[in-house]
C-alpha cells in the first residue's frame, strides 16, 4: 500500500512563490511516474507537471517557465516549485503516483493566489 501526504499549500499574492511537497511512503518502488494535478474550483482536474519517466518531465502550458518539478528519491518525495503565481493557479493541488499498475492519489493541498 502506498500513501501520498502533499503540504505547503496557503494563500498567496499573486507574483509570489510557494513550495509543494508531497511525500510518499509504504511499498515505493519508483518515483518515475509521479506529478502534480490541480482541481480548480467548478473544473476538472488537470495535469500540472509530471515526470514521464527517469530524466523525463511534462508541463502543462499554462505553467512552463513558472513551474518546476522535482524529486529527492532518498526522501521518496516530490516537490512543485510555484513561481509567478497567477489567480488562474487557485485550486486543490494533487499528487499521483502510478506503480505497479496501480494509480495513488494524495489528499491535497490548497493553493490560494489573491489579486
Amino acid at each position: 500500500q502506498v500513501q501520498l501526504v502533499e503540504s505547503g499549500g496557503g494563500l498567496v499574492q499573486a507574483g509570489g512563490s510557494l513550495r509543494l511537497s508531497c511525500a510518499a511512503s509504504g511499498s515505493i518502488i519508483s518515483l518515475n511516474f509521479m506529478g502534480w494535478y490541480r482541481q480548480a474550483p467548478g473544473k476538472q482536474r488537470e495535469s500540472v507537471a509530471i515526470f514521464t519517466g527517469a530524466s523525463s518531465t511534462s508541463y502543462a502550458d499554462s505553467v512552463k517557465g513558472r513551474f518546476t518539478i522535482s524529486r529527492d528519491n532518498a526522501k521518496n518525495t516530490v516537490y512543485l516549485q510555484m513561481n509567478s503565481l497567477k489567480p488562474e493557479d487557485t485550486g486543490v493541488y494533487y499528487c499521483r503516483l502510478i506503480a505497479g499498475g496501480m494509480v495513488y492519489w494524495g489528499k491535497g493541498t490548497l493553493v490560494t493566489v489573491s489579486s
